[in-house]
């Protein structure tokens, strides 16, 4: 499996509306939302792609490019990485 996970962190008077924004992906097998109940400007996204041919092809769709657009001037920090998951850990 693919793995990306994305480190955010909004400009403040921007974090509910940056929240909004974020929302399920089609084709995706999962991708999780978190929020820091210490800092509400910080999100991290987790999300498990099939391959990276799939993480490729979400980064095409209308909803990707649309909400990259949305957020680019609400975005303080953005830290992208791209793991493999273990297929000997998890349930």
């Amino acid at each position: 499996m693919f793995v990306v996970t994305v480190a955010f962190r909004s400009v403040p008077d921007r974090a509910a509306d940056f929240l909004a924004a974020l929302r399920d992906e089609p084709g995706c097998h999962r991708f999780d939302v978190c929020t820091d109940p210490g800092d509400p400007a910080a999100f991290f996204l987790y999300e498990l792609y099939t391959d990276a041919d799939a993480f490729e092809a979400h980064k095409a769709t209308p909803h990707f490019t649309a909400f990259d657009a949305l957020v680019r001037d609400w975005t303080a920090e953005k830290t992208v990485k791209i793991l493999t998951l273990d297929p000997g850990t998890g349930a």
